[in-house]
């Protein structure tokens, strides 16, 4: 499966994984047409990046003046302080500047600053980046990067996977717009759960299903399969479950979820595991039914629902609640109440404070499930 290539980054701290332009460039362009002047007069942050490799810099800087921006910083690690193992080879964007060193190039890292026509030319675009080296390696806890953070406005970036709780609670520290790569599965860790639940962070735009193609660098190994080398020689990979986490609002966060009445979804809906039913499940420790696909979610059901994570793709605060978590301790703190012992012997997988009903006389747990319920109009 091509998402073993994000749990061996997580293993091996591997975190050069490279976004790719269009998807930059959709995600970008849904903010704009809810609001065109989001980023205007903004100065935005590209951390954890690599300037002269990534298409986030490449994107902001192309789009400088059609954006609007005041002011666009790019940062990346210092090559010595990367987790992977590769042989070092500055490139000639580097070593033919007048300011070039040699020993920092390998433990320092850059920055890359927009903000004027440099050139000449009457505009500001790619060709006025100017750049230098950092104080330190680029590492986003550092006092050095704290301070950019602070002075931009909106963080835009795919952060190292490895370190993805921690960067959510840097953000979060700011108190700035955001908006960041991740995998779906982060919706569930405690650094972020809390925030999608009272609206502070919701899911992007442009990225709700499938998966995505990153670049990765020439020393990743390519053991899984959805991988692909182009004609000269650059390697991606494929990866599950990727998303957009944001603060940014875009428009399709306001619409509503278009809903079916419980006869109909029985008789009508795509799916086996639905149609042929006379009623949802019941949970057996929890006062609500078991939704397993968003677009069986009913209209004419008023009490809590259990629906799968990917709800949050098209979830619409106007429309539903949040209520939390229903797996492990956020289940205890919502009162599940604790299965009988005697069904762990039916399903060993039965932990207390996760959901679970009854199927053919034994215990069965929902995969991954968030608890909702509509707002009373």
């Amino acid at each position: 499966m091509a998402n073993t290539n994000l749990a061996n980054a997580k293993t091996a701290k591997n975190d050069e994984f490279y976004t790719q332009y269009p998807d930059i460039q959709k995600e970008i362009n849904a903010y704009l047409d809810y609001d065109p002047n989001v980023f205007r007069g903004k100065t935005v942050l590209l951390p954890c990046d690599d300037p002269e490799w990534s298409n986030f810099t490449k994107f902001f800087a192309q789009n400088f003046e059609l954006l609007g921006l005041k002011k666009l910083i790019s940062t990346s690690y210092a090559p010595e302080s990367k987790k992977y193992k590769m042989p070092y080879q500055p490139t000639l964007f580097e070593t033919e500047q007048p300011h070039f060193n040699a020993d920092k190039s390998k433990t320092h890292g850059k920055i890359f600053v927009l903000e004027r026509d440099v050139t000449g030319d009457n505009r500001i675009n790619i060709e006025d980046l100017q750049w230098q080296y950092l104080e330190g390696d680029g590492d986003f806890r550092s006092k050095e990067i704290r301070k950019l953070r602070d002075e931009a406005d909106i963080i835009v970036t795919n952060p190292p996977f490895s370190l993805f709780r921690e960067f959510v609670v840097w953000l979060i520290e700011s108190g700035k717009k955001f908006a960041i790569i991740g995998n779906v599965n982060a919706i569930s860790y405690k650094e972020v759960f809390p925030l999608i639940k009272d609206n502070k962070m919701w899911m992007g735009v442009s990225i709700h299903s499938g998966d995505r193609e990153f670049g990765v660098p020439d020393t990743y190994p390519l053991e899984a399969s959805g991988w692909r080398i182009d004609e000269n020689g650059n390697k991606y990979i494929r990866v599950k479950g990727v998303r957009w986490f944001t603060n940014i609002d875009h428009g399709r966060r306001h619409e509503p979820l278009q809903l079916m009445t419980m006869a109909k979804n029985f008789k009508h809906s795509k799916h086996k595991e639905i149609r042929g039913q006379k009623d949802y499940v019941h949970y057996e420790n929890y006062d609500a039914i078991d939704i397993p696909f968003t677009d069986a979610i009913p209209s004419d059901y008023e009490g809590a629902m259990g629906v799968p994570i990917t709800f949050l793709d098209k979830y619409c605060p106007e429309q539903f609640e949040i209520i939390g978590h229903p797996h492990g301790d956020y289940g205890l703190e919502l009162g599940l109440k604790p299965y009988p012992r005697e069904l762990k012997e039916l399903n060993k997988g039965l932990r207390d404070g996760d959901l679970y009903y009854m199927k053919d006389g034994k215990p069965e747990l929902p995969y991954r499930r968030i608890l909702i319920r509509k707002k009373q109009s």
